[in-house]
């Protein structure tokens, strides 16, 4: 008779084995579990050798064992998450530029950023739900939250509030977006040039109005007591709208225009040249953002540069807000715009 031997019992599942602990990290690093944790969450208040640190991150990934966020949390009185929900407007490439350095300068510090996406929460609504996750700061983009929305989120342990728009909100840190600067810097430059009727785009799609009607606003400030006229110019980001614009060009009697942004002004430059309107004989152009778009095109766009603080800078302030809750709120003006004159102005 033949005997078949039994088969050999499966592997383990990752599932079925149990979660390493500190205390599993500190055995197979011949360390205490004090000193774990201090390794493992960066206590730059005690001096613990190369060596160990690398022996107890070498444990660490060896058993695949990673902090307890909401333990240490608990332990530190506060969590290390920073909120950023999601722009009331499509981002950008410059925004999104802004944030990514402002998340790698956040991470350095030894904070964990989350991006908040729920739609359809405006202002109050949307600090509670914020506050649900207690973060330990919240940067709210755009006109997003009141100060009952700011109160809301500090009594639910967030240290620092952070508005990011261009207006200040009563018991939060501003970070100040001037866009008449940007309307005045294209208007300054178009009249400079010799152009005395000047259109201003203002986008239809009034998620946009935060941005565009201080721009059109700067433009009209920029050229209040010359010779020049301002026309604002309602437009469509659609080949269509633009194309509609176009064939009332003539009827207008306009010599420039600035286009809101290098989006709408290579939108605008399209259409125009679908018309004959000759850019920049019959009509300057100029945008914004200083995008590598507006480089591409013919004639070479015109533009407003626009330089933000480095994310280290702001990834700074949040901290120094979280170190000290009860310092009185900070402002800073963000925006420096300077023209860049290309062919088509």
């Amino acid at each position: 008779m033949v005997q078949i031997p039994d088969p050999p019992a499966p592997p383990s599942s990752p599932a079925s084995r149990p979660v390493p602990t500190s205390a599993d990290v500190a055995r197979l690093a011949g360390v205490s579990r004090a000193t774990v944790s201090y390794v493992l969450n960066n206590a730059g208040a005690v001096r613990i050798s190369e060596p160990t640190r690398r022996r107890v991150h070498e444990a660490a990934r060896e058993l695949g064992y990673v902090p307890h966020a909401a333990a240490r949390s608990l332990r530190a009185g506060h969590s290390r998450m920073v909120l950023m929900p999601a722009p009331p407007v499509p981002a950008g490439p410059l925004y999104s530029q802004f944030v990514h350095d402002f998340q790698q300068a956040l991470g350095r510090l030894d904070y964990t950023v989350v991006q908040y996406g729920a739609s359809g929460l405006r202002g109050d609504e949307a600090a509670r739900a914020w506050a649900e996750l207690r973060p330990v700061a919240v940067l709210v983009p755009g006109p997003g939250i009141g100060p009952e929305g700011v109160a809301v989120l500090k009594r639910s342990g967030a240290r620092a509030v952070v508005t990011l728009g261009c207006d200040r909100v009563e018991g939060a840190h501003a970070l100040l977006l001037d866009h008449e600067t940007v309307g005045r810097a294209a208007a300054r430059h178009l009249y400079d040039r010799g152009r005395r009727r000047v259109g201003v785009v203002v986008p239809r799609e009034r998620s946009l109005d935060m941005f565009s009607r201080p721009r059109l606003a700067g433009a009209r400030a920029a050229l209040d007591g010359t010779d020049a006229t301002v026309t604002e110019l309602s437009l469509a980001y659609t080949e269509e709208s633009a194309r509609a614009l176009a064939a009332r060009w003539r009827e207008l009697g306009l010599d420039a225009v600035f286009a809101f942004n290098d989006e709408y002004a290579v939108l605008v430059l399209s259409a125009l040249a679908e018309r004959g309107v000759r850019v920049p004989e019959d009509t300057a152009v100029i945008g914004a953002d200083d995008l590598l778009l507006g480089r591409l095109v013919r004639p070479r766009l015109s533009t407003v540069h626009i330089r933000l603080p480095s994310g280290r800078d702001l990834a700074e302030l949040v901290d120094r807000a979280v170190r000290n809750p009860g310092t009185p709120p900070e402002s800073r003006e963000l925006l420096a715009a300077t023209v860049v004159g290309r062919e088509s102005s």
